[in-house]
């Protein structure tokens, strides 16, 4: 669903915790959302930075999330909201023979402006900004 309004524009999708295959469905409504007001570059880092935070909470919660992108100019905010109260995630090294598994903070940290995470009364929002806009 999107949400039109005064101010900035808002993409929002909830997925279940067993929903491993909406991950491509977000990013899809994602890349479709910021299309006409991001440029490509941005666009691929945003797809990226979701599906690695988007993942991280269906595979470590059990409890499904909520995604929410919003847009103004010059920005871009996506936050995935969690429902498990107490897990703060902390960005992980990884060692030599991990394999693919464990970066996705350390890509959310390196490629994002500005990232975090927010406590909520039950859960919690890890979000990330991009700042730029469509050249």
């Amino acid at each position: 669903m999107t949400e039109r309004r005064e101010g900035p524009t808002r993409l929002r999708r909830r997925l279940g915790h067993t929903d491993l295959s909406g991950v491509a469905g977000v990013r899809a409504e994602l890349r479709e959302f910021l299309r006409r007001s991001r440029g490509p570059e941005e666009v691929a880092v945003a797809e990226l930075l979701l599906s690695e935070l988007v993942t991280n909470a269906l595979i470590h919660t059990r409890n499904g999330a909520v995604v929410t992108v919003t847009t103004a100019p010059g920005r871009v905010r996506v936050e995935v909201r969690d429902f498990v109260p107490g897990q703060e995630p902390a960005p992980y090294v990884p060692n030599a023979d991990d394999g693919t598994h464990g970066r996705g903070l350390l890509l959310v940290q390196n490629l994002a402006d500005s990232w975090g995470v927010t406590a909520q009364a039950l859960g919690k929002v890890v979000w990330f900004e991009l700042r730029g806009g469509k050249p």
